[in-house]
């Protein structure tokens, strides 16, 4: 006695929904099909099913105009930090940003491909020598600053007695008198914060 389907089988089902025979086996790995007991597909559900959780901008042909038909009410709303970030990226770049809280797909998916082109950028100028590491920067101007620092906290030691000579003065007077002076320099330049951003 032969099987009785009550659903469509793969290769009905991918002309019912003109799509390849492995998009019906992708579709069913990820799990955006619904089967009947005996195995075959239901293909309304399928069809509903696969609507909602379909990239739009991958849809041709009828699922296309179904998606678009569909109300936005089933999807998530949008974070607002994401909708921010999404604005940011694209008027950085001279693109038109989502009006009031209605970012679309189309927007969303052009603000990520504009942040994966600045990360690659990015990248090939980190592996070029062209970009360098905050972190790696702050501590070499901490070290430079510190070495000119403790220069010139010792200048006065080796040049008083050559200026003393020069000017006739006491040495000792000459030194101390000049580390004040370099001192209240140096706690000036100390208010000057290096900031790498």
């Amino acid at each position: 006695m032969p099987v009785v389907r009550t659903g469509m089988s793969e290769r009905d089902y991918a002309r019912h929904a003109r799509i390849s025979r492995g998009a019906i086996r992708n579709a069913r790995a990820a799990g955006r099909l619904v089967f009947h007991a005996d195995g075959s597909i239901d293909a309304a559900a399928s069809d509903a099913l696969r609507a909602r959780t379909a990239d739009p901008a991958r849809q041709r042909g009828p699922q296309a105009s179904a998606l678009a038909a569909e109300p936005v009410a089933t999807m998530k709303p949008v974070p607002e930090a994401a909708v921010g970030a999404v604005s940011e990226t694209l008027k950085e770049h001279g693109l038109p940003a989502p009006s009031a809280g209605a970012l679309t797909y189309l927007q969303a998916r052009t603000a990520n491909e504009v942040l994966k082109a600045q990360e690659r950028r990015l990248r090939l100028q980190k592996l070029k020598g062209e970009v360098v590491d905050r972190a790696k920067a702050a501590a070499l101007v901490f070290r430079l600053a510190r070495q000119e620092r403790d220069a010139w906290l010792g200048w006065p030691a080796r040049i008083a007695a050559t200026m003393a000579a020069e000017l006739g003065v006491g040495a000792h007077e000459l030194q101390a008198s000049l580390s004040e002076h370099v001192r209240a320099h140096l706690h000036e330049l100390c208010e000057i914060a290096a900031d790498f951003r």
